[in-house]
């Protein structure tokens, strides 16, 4: 489906939102439990219910409003239910076993990344093209289709063929018209906020900083590791492997990095792909080790490393358009 990847972007937002303000609200309460006599109701248990919510939504209701509700449901339900992993894979049903954030961090990041594949896919047969404005046209039914979707649905069925095209065009004939919706009052903030992210990843100051920051920031980890070692405090750690793993990426980052830096003079597209594997690595290797050592405390850091990749993946695209495109 078309728009699969904005449904699972949806289902992934609430989710880690859900589990932040669990996480949040409980230790500002004092973890508290709901239950008396013996009984504790687990919040997995209301996990289960709005993503069993979410699903009937979908089943039921028809369009892409009722997906997206669902998707955003069940995103919450499982935020819920994924908070309560460390209860499920220890013994002694531990909330607060420590590799936990991580197998929450992983999880997401799992989600994250398919939807990013399906976000890439952009290549349709012509009968998935034809499936798609199908379904678009079905869920107009029932609330009308703007001038702008139709426009949406005869560009998809363009080069399916004139039977193909002649009747998707009698089956907007018979789907009732209906107006754009009125403006949102979040919908210029929003605005204002892209212009801004546009802004401070395109100038060259902030890109200087960034550079700066993904070139030193694992030489800082590593000499952090080093000093624990040297004063003896690294021994209190008992995530001795998360340690170890926050190293290795660290030197893996180190290493990408110093190489882009090598090529900035001669390279910069090069070098700027270099600084964006680097990052990956420690988003897609290194966090999850973080979040074992730090638990939720990673979170910030994980907002900078997102910062980061965003900056730099601006500037190689950037940096491409530029290229001659025979080279």
């Amino acid at each position: 489906m078309l728009e699969a990847p904005s449904y699972l972007q949806a289902f992934v937002l609430s989710g880690v939102v859900t589990v932040l303000v669990t996480r949040a609200y409980l230790q500002a309460t004092g973890y508290p439990q709901l239950g008396g006599g013996g009984l504790h109701i687990a919040h997995v248990l209301w996990g289960g219910l709005l993503m069993t919510a979410g699903l009937g939504v979908a089943l039921v209701f028809l369009g892409s409003a009722a997906r997206i509700l669902g998707a955003i449901l069940g995103g919450m339900g499982f935020g819920l239910f994924i908070d309560e992993v460390g209860k499920f894979v220890t013994a002694g049903t531990d909330y607060f076993y420590a590799p936990a954030a991580s197998i929450i961090y992983v999880a997401f990041a799992l989600l994250v990344v398919i939807t990013q594949a399906l976000r890439g896919r952009t290549r349709l047969s012509a009968s998935e093209r034809t499936a798609n404005a199908l379904f678009t046209v079905v869920g107009g039914l029932t609330t009308g289709l703007t001038a702008r979707r139709r426009a949406a649905v005869r560009r998809l069925v363009q080069g399916c063929g004139p039977e193909v095209e002649e009747a998707v065009a009698r089956l907007l004939d018979a789907v009732p018209r209906s107006e754009p919706p009125a403006p949102r009052f979040w919908q210029p903030w929003l605005l204002r906020a892209r212009r801004l992210a546009v802004w401070v990843t395109t100038h060259r100051w902030v890109v200087a900083v960034v550079v700066l920051y993904v070139v030193g920031e694992p030489f800082v980890v590593v000499l952090r590791v080093l000093l624990d070692a040297v004063t003896g405090e690294l021994p209190d750690q008992r995530e001795w492997g998360a340690v170890l793993g926050v190293s290795v990426s660290a030197l893996i980052t180190a290493a990408l990095s110093i190489r882009g830096a090598l090529l900035l003079p001669s390279d910069q597209p090069r070098a700027f792909r270099l600084f964006k594997l680097a990052l990956l690595v420690d988003l897609l290797f290194g966090q999850i080790f973080s979040f074992t050592v730090n638990q939720f405390g990673a979170v910030f850091a994980l907002a900078v490393d997102l910062f980061l990749l965003a900056v730099v993946t601006a500037e190689y695209r950037r940096l491409c358009r530029r290229q001659p495109s025979g080279r």
